[in-house]
């Protein structure tokens, strides 16, 4: 008699599980599908990446009047739907990439055993952790300039960080925007010595040192922000600035955790890849889009990295065939 009463896991079998979604995950699975790997794709909690926090994206190739991140999100999965990807939401809790078939755990008790796995779970920008940062997120609060610093031609802007990416952002948003303000809780930048130089000379960037932002303030959009300068001590005194759009520079953590017992990492998290090509240390897996890419994270860059994972594991099954 069977006395253990927890269910037995659903078990479904797969020549390619894609882990993530995205401009990765779902180019994964278009390619995937094409090449007939009949591809599960776990869409993860957050279905179709960053992409879907912000308003309108105008530098993917093939919208040219531009598109709103969620609607391009859903061509894309639209697109792997058509080719046949099983798409399904829910999030990978648990992954052993000890052998093959990899064996991945669902937080609904089912299990997906994979010749191949493609990781493509993205970087969650890091955010202050301000109530009003939600309120305001595609409505003036961004962690991409790129993405979004055209929305501010000729407006009022702030950047925080103090490192070479919010120099770098900086630099970028005051070729476009009227006025920018760097917010920095130190009395310096972290920045190279030449991206200092560059950010100090420039006229149009306000640096304001030992500053920390408290609140953001506005009525339908962001209409600027409650600062404190010298927070904590005797010289400690609160101001407002007037501004459009609030860029975050204080780095991205790749979602990568549950794969680090098996896949090699750099010091930040972000999962290392050989040479020109998607493969990590571990045969049969790769890694697509912004969990392995600490330097451009842009939606098309993701996109091509999803498209030669697929390609790169169609490869290795091919090679690898019993």
């Amino acid at each position: 008699m069977d006395t253990n009463n927890t269910p037995s896991p659903n078990i479904n079998n797969t020549k390619c599980l894609i882990i993530g979604s995205g401009p990765a995950g779902y180019t994964a699975a278009i390619y995937a599908s094409r090449a007939n790997l009949s591809p599960i794709l776990i869409e993860g909690n957050q279905p179709g990446g960053q992409l879907t926090t912000t308003s309108e994206v105008e530098n993917f190739p093939g919208y040219p009047q531009g598109v709103d991140g969620n609607q391009m999100m859903s061509d894309f999965r639209t697109q792997a739907e058509r080719f046949g990807a099983d798409l399904r939401s829910g999030i990978v809790t648990e992954i052993n990439l000890t052998q093959r078939p990899f064996i991945a755990h669902l937080g609904d008790n089912s299990e997906i055993h994979a010749d191949t796995v493609i990781i493509a779970t993205g970087a969650s920008a890091t955010y202050l952790g301000l109530e009003d940062e939600e309120k305001f997120k595609g409505m003036g609060v961004s962690a991409c300039a790129v993405c979004d610093g055209f929305f501010y031609r000729g407006r009022t802007v702030a950047v925080v960080g103090g490192g070479d990416t919010a120099c770098e952002e900086a630099l970028y948003l005051s070729s476009i925007a009227n006025k920018v303000y760097m917010i920095v809780r130190k009395d310096h930048l972290r920045a190279s010595k030449v991206m200092q130089r560059r950010v100090l000379e420039n006229t149009k960037i306000t640096v304001l040192f030992n500053t920390n932002t408290i609140g953001l303030f506005g009525e339908d959009v962001l209409q600027g922000a409650h600062l404190v300068e010298h927070m904590g001590t005797p010289r400690e005194q609160k101001f407002d600035i007037s501004i459009d759009g609030f860029f975050l520079a204080i780095g991205h953590k790749p979602n990568s955790d549950i794969f680090q017992p098996y896949i090699d990492t750099d010091e930040r998290g972000f999962i290392k890849t050989h040479g020109n090509s998607t493969a990590t240390n571990v045969p049969g897996v790769f890694a697509a889009g912004d969990v392995a890419d600490p330097l451009f994270q842009q939606a098309i860059c993701a996109a091509g990295a999803g498209c030669r994972a697929a390609l790169e594991a169609e490869k290795f099954i091919l090679n690898n065939e019993n």
